[in-house]
């Protein structure tokens, strides 16, 4: 552990619950191998706090910027002053920058962060068709990141299908050619399947989709790190699935996050390989 003085950056991360989080071990590695005085800690913030919390780190002088993770992505987007036009448009935000006079700056990496993940493991979604579970902060995230890197058809599968459809209007606003179909709980006729709700985090969680449907030549991928091998994972591999778990995810985002919690933007951050 460094050595943590009254010159140390303090960022956080902000979740309900926060036991699975991986940000603080890989954000702490990452600041430590750049030699910078800077250490993140886990804030456990419940939605009905989330407001009041992020009220108090505006006014921690010391604080440089924090990550916000299940489930308040979406909460966020009013909470901070500014965000970027993509986390506008996904309608969520997962990292903030504090500026010297307590502005808050929002934006929302989770999309490219999975994209390069994916990339990172040899798996190309250009031309390829994808089944998206969920329409929450992060699986907006994704699907806007799905509809960019050219796959051949989105098809998102979500409990309320009027969140699917208004988020099918925001991807449309970018990327108007986008082949997007409102989907249920059957993945089949996909080539990339994605869970991109929660179900998954806690052991009675039902599954996120129909795992019955599911056949070898499909890549099953997760964005849920811990557990590293969900219940969805397990049966995707007990069906010969290839299987993509949650963790490039979040490696692919970890340099991206820290010069955004620092400065604001990642212009001229290369994306971990």
């Amino acid at each position: 552990m460094q050595v943590i003085t009254g010159n140390t950056q303090i960022f956080g991360i902000l979740a309900d619950p926060i036991h699975h989080v991986k940000t603080p071990q890989r954000i702490n590695a990452h600041l430590v191998g750049e030699g910078f005085d800077g250490v993140m800690v886990p804030i456990h913030v419940r939605a009905e706090g989330l407001q009041a919390a992020v009220q108090g780190l505006r006014a921690m002088n010391n604080l440089a910027g924090f990550v916000v993770t299940v489930p308040h992505k979406t909460a966020m987007v009013a909470l901070c002053d500014e965000v970027s036009a993509d986390a506008r448009l996904i309608g969520a935000v997962n990292v903030v920058h504090r500026t010297a006079d307590g502005r808050l700056i929002g934006t929302m990496l989770d999309g490219e962060g999975f994209v390069a993940g994916l990339r990172q493991e040899g798996i190309e979604p250009r031309g390829r068709s994808a089944y998206l579970a969920g329409a929450g902060g992060a699986a907006s995230a994704i699907a806007f990141a799905l509809a960019r890197a050219g796959v051949s058809h989105l098809t998102v599968a979500n409990r309320t299908t009027d969140k699917v459809r208004q988020l099918f209007e925001r991807i449309h606003s970018v990327a108007p050619a986008a082949q997007l179909v409102v989907g249920t709980e059957d993945p089949s006729g996909h080539d990339l399947v994605v869970n991109g709700t929660s179900l998954g985090l806690r052991d009675e969680d039902a599954l996120p989709l129909d795992v019955e449907r599911l056949l070898p030549h499909q890549v099953v991928a997760e964005i849920i790190m811990q557990p590293a091998e969900t219940a969805l994972l397990k049966a995707a591999k007990a069906r010969g699935c290839r299987v993509h778990p949650g963790a490039p995810m979040l490696a692919s985002q970890i340099p991206l996050m820290a010069a955004f919690m620092r400065h604001g933007h990642t212009h001229g951050v290369e994306h971990a390989s």
